[in-house]
């Protein structure tokens, strides 16, 4: 093997033999275990939450491959309908045309052509990461068994009754000319203005006064609204007002929905273009005028002089106009939340449309009963809650959108508005009878993506065929997703699964929380703190880590502070972590449902955990060779470490069980770090090093290192695939064991490995002396390889026999020059001093150290810690500082204080002991 650990020579070497060896597909033998990844959009590429998201999964699926499922990890992408539509429309305008210069068909070849060449990047990065989904079965939600499927719900749910067209207020986004569900509506706190305008009452003197935040609706208002109880206006209920500008007569009304103590009272209502105002419409059968043409501008419903107006246009010139006729009551600053697409970012407006809809209530609650009886459960379990909540208060879906690119919806029209819903024209025909001369026009909506995406689970497998891979794998064994999409997707799933499947998608819901920066901010492009995943795994230069950032800024000054704050957090780029590193960070930090911090010195960390391992693996390779013979003669440590690692499988079986990777992964790393490699290879030492040593115990040394080491690498490799993969088929070489690789071999048993209280409670009596003898060097500053002379005072007989039995492992751990015992007698002078357990370790310094050069040294170095602390007080007491700071850098720097007043405290122990 390589003497240095270099993750970019093994990790693509190892995944391609992986792949075009079939490793990754079921191996038809034991239970059914089987998760479907969340399809990512085809227009996407790896994002942090991906990699965690990822992570988890593939650290489920390759445990449970190794304890012999049959597994399954369904790959695939979605079409991504709108996302896509808008990334091919860009490439079309840089050529300077348009879709409509194209038409459907060849706008829609132009998509496929871009998925082809262009769509695939994501399952590439997917690749480098190290997931070990079936590539054999990889989907797209627009092939052709999977759209067939789509086709077959939409009809069977039609023929039910359950899916219907109908006219209603939508969500328009006028950018992209389409409907979009309340989910893709992002509502963000905006400054804005109030406006208020008086309406004339027809029949007397005076006025009502209204108040709005979008002057141009006024247009379309069908009537104002007043309490009923509302005793300044309860003589008016009946009456009307005259509309300005519009010159029509609207009638006051009395609902409840008014608020009378909110602003003057009067509500002005616009059925046709606000969501409050259409309820109070349909409650009192008022007009449903529509002032909007799909581009938001003001349509023919309006008065000639404001017609064909953009609505923000229209806006200027409605206030200004009423403003001259004197019925402008004022304007006030008002913040308030408004409506953008989440694609486009365009500010939605209310619409009225007729849109295709599924009725989602009686859909709706044989999935909340699957939730409450435990067929399904979330974890952590108060995510049921936020699923309850919108189930139980679930409005109709608006399934269809004005794109070209999806699933055309399975519907055609005649000449006289009627409509019919088939699998194809000519079912319809069919059905029907009509004549190969009868005009049938298809639907030209298509559906929303998330209604392919709700069959997911159970269309990548076939249906509606009854394939053997639909029987064997559904329902699915655990969904792995963020909480965003829990209404999108989640919900969906669980209501087609039971529809169409009789069964539950899915048995456990398992919510993973948000990855933010390492001031727990959430990454995003205007921020500047997006990191790359896979620039973490291959390292990227600052230049190019700069144009990543600041890539489509248009705002210089944002664009040089991104510079800046890239500039100082990474002045050297990022270096080359490797896919195991990262993964393993990430493994760490999922806590179930907590967002997490991802701190580049946290994946450093596990970067180095990987060198670790790989020299631990060296040495181990370097002592054994082939045939290995069964342990008899086991020595304290063989004993301990097996019983330690007896444990440590115990836990991380639990751990999976669970879904704690964070408790895993400490444990494994704890294990591997401070056990394995601190302690049990360095017990070894004294053995393998000694020729004359006893040739039985130096077998039982060389099958333990084994062992273990070969435990511990199908241990880590859920985690951490591709060093594992290196190391176990180099120990297989030096084992002479056959393997082809470490994912299709079995997790180790616990029962392998026995219990042993009695070595335990030895090996923790060694290391206590031997760090009792460490905590003294350190303190006083002695060389780790020079030799000491140890006292051992007050000792029990059972200590004293314990020291006989170990003193050669003492000698050669703590590096001693040879180790006393005395009884209980004061101190001499010039002595350090250990507490271990019931007696005194003593180390005599005469001859070792100058005790005055050493104070000195001490002196000097406490004066520049207390300069430093001056400095974090002063900072940390200076109000500006305090208040225009970010809380994450003030924290930091009540840490550093924390942290100097520590080692100032422990210098001062020091000097005292001297």
């Amino acid at each position: 093997m390589a003497g240095v650990y270099q993750p970019q020579d093994l990790e693509t070497r190892h995944y391609e033999r992986w792949e075009k060896a079939g490793y990754f597909a079921p191996t038809g033998t034991g239970a059914p275990y089987a998760i479907v990844i969340p399809p990512p959009n085809v227009t996407g590429t790896l994002h942090m939450g991906h990699a965690f998201q990822d992570t988890i999964m593939d650290a489920l699926t390759r445990y449970h491959r190794m304890r012999g499922r049959n597994t399954l990890w369904q790959p695939g992408t979605d079409h991504a309908g709108i996302a896509t539509q808008m990334v091919v429309e860009r490439l079309l305008s840089a050529e300077g045309k348009t879709k409509h210069d194209l038409g459907r068909e060849a706008f829609v070849e132009r998509v496929w052509d871009w998925k082809e060449h262009s769509g695939g990047r994501i399952t590439q990065q997917l690749r480098r990461l190290g997931t070990s989904v079936d590539w054999s079965r990889e989907r797209f939600t627009m092939d052709p068994d999977l759209s067939h499927a789509v086709t077959e719900v939409f009809v069977r749910l039609h023929d039910e009754g359950l899916i219907y067209r109908g006219k209603r207020l939508v969500n328009w986004d006028p950018v992209l000319h389409t409907a979009l569900s309340d989910l893709e509506v992002l509502a963000q706190e905006e400054r804005g203005k109030m406006w208020r305008f008086r309406y004339p009452l027809v029949v007397g003197e005076g006025y009502l006064v209204v108040a709005t935040t979008r002057p141009e609706t006024m247009l379309g208002d069908t009537a104002v609204a007043v309490h009923p109880e509302d005793a300044r206006y309860k003589h008016l209920i009946g009456q009307s007002v005259r509309l300005p500008l519009a010159e029509r007569d609207i009638p006051i009304i009395a609902d409840d929905y008014v608020d009378p103590e909110f602003g003057t009272g009067c509500v002005k209502i616009t059925p046709a273009h606000d969501f409050n105002d259409y309820e109070v419409g349909r409650r009192h059968a008022l007009p449903m005028i529509n002032i909007f043409d799909a581009d938001a501008r003001l349509n023919d419903a309006v008065p000639h002089l404001y017609q064909g107006l953009d609505r923000f246009d229209a806006r200027k010139r409605v206030v200004a106009d009423l403003e001259r006729a004197g019925l402008l009551d004022g304007i006030d600053d008002h913040t308030l939340m408004v409506p953008r697409g989440d694609r486009s970012g365009a500010v939605v407006e209310p619409l009225l449309t007729d849109q295709w809809y599924v009725r989602v209530k009686p859909l709706a609650e044989p999935a909340i009963a699957a939730v409450e009886n435990g067929s399904i459960r979330f974890v952590p379990e108060n995510w049921s809650k936020t699923y309850f909540d919108w189930m139980r208060n679930i409005e109709d879906w608006c399934i269809s959108r004005q794109l070209w690119w999806g699933h055309q919806i399975p519907a055609w029209h005649d000449e006289s508005g009627n409509i019919y819903v088939g699998r194809s024209e000519a079912e319809v025909r069919a059905k029907h009878g009509f004549d190969p001369g009868f005009t049938l026009r298809r639907d030209e909506d298509v559906l929303d993506t998330w209604f392919s995406s709700a069959l997911w689970p159970f269309s990548t497998l076939g249906w509606p065929d009854e394939t053997p891979e639909l029987t064997t794998f559904y329902p699915t064994s655990v969904l792995v997703t963020g909480f965003d999409i829990i209404f999108f997707w989640v919900a969906r799933m669980i209501m087609m699964g039971l529809k169409f499947m009789n069964d539950v998608p899915f048995h456990e819901v398992y919510i993973h929380g948000l990855v933010r920066d390492h001031e727990g901010q959430k990454m995003s492009k205007s921020k500047g703190n997006i990191l790359d995943p896979i620039d973490l795994i291959d390292g990227v230069d600052l230049q190019t880590l700069l144009l990543k950032r600041t890539e489509g800024m248009m705002q210089p000054h944002l664009k040089t502070k991104v510079e800046a704050a890239t500039r100082r957090e990474f002045p050297d780029g990022i270096p080359a972590f490797g896919a195991d590193a990262l993964r393993m960070t990430f493994a760490s930090l999922a806590t179930t449902g907590r967002d997490i911090n991802l701190d580049l010195g946290r994946v450093e960390g596990y970067r180095n955990f990987c060198n670790k391992l790989w020299n631990a693996s060296h040495y181990v390779f370097t002592n054994i060779d082939a045939p290995l013979e069964e342990a008899c003669d086991l020595s304290i440590a063989d004993r301990w470490i097996r019983s330690r690692l007896k444990e440590t499988i115990t836990v991380v079986e639990k751990s999976f069980v669970e879904y704690r990777l964070d408790l895993a992964a400490q444990t494994l790393y704890e294990f591997t770090w401070h056990e394995f490699c601190d302690w049990y290879l360095e017990l070894t030492k004294p053995v393998l090093n000694d020729p004359a040593s006893d040739p039985a115990t130096r077998s039982a040394a060389r099958k333990t290192l084994a062992d273990v080491l070969g435990a511990l690498l199908r241990l880590l490799h859920p985690l951490m695939p591709f060093i594992t993969e290196e190391l176990w088929l180099e120990l297989c070489q030096k084992t002479a064991t056959h393997s082809e690789t470490v994912m299709r071999e079995s997790l180790p048993d616990a029962n392998e490995f026995a219990a042993d209280l009695d070595a335990s409670e030895e090996i923790a009596w060694i290391k206590d002396v031997v760090i009792g003898v460490r905590q003294i060097r350190g303190e006083i500053n002695i060389s780790p390889g020079k030799r000491l002379p140890v006292v051992l005072a007050d000792i029990t007989a059972r200590d004293r026999d314990r020291l006989e039995r170990h003193r050669r492992l003492l000698q050669s751990l703590a590096r001693l020059e040879r180790i006393d015992v005395r009884g209980s007698t004061a101190e001499p002078d010039e002595v350090a001093t250990a507490l271990v357990r019931q007696f005194r370790l003593l180390v005599p310094l005469a001859g070792i150290i100058d005790l005055d050069a050493e104070r000195a040294r001490l002196d000097k170095q406490r004066e520049r810690l207390r300069q430093d602390l001056g400095k974090a007080e002063a900072k940390l007491a200076n109000e500006q500082f305090v208040a225009n700071a970010p809380p994450a850098v003030i924290q930091k720097e009540r840490d550093r204080a924390a942290d100097l007043s520590g080692q100032i405290k422990s210098l001062e122990q020091q000097l005292s002991r001297l």
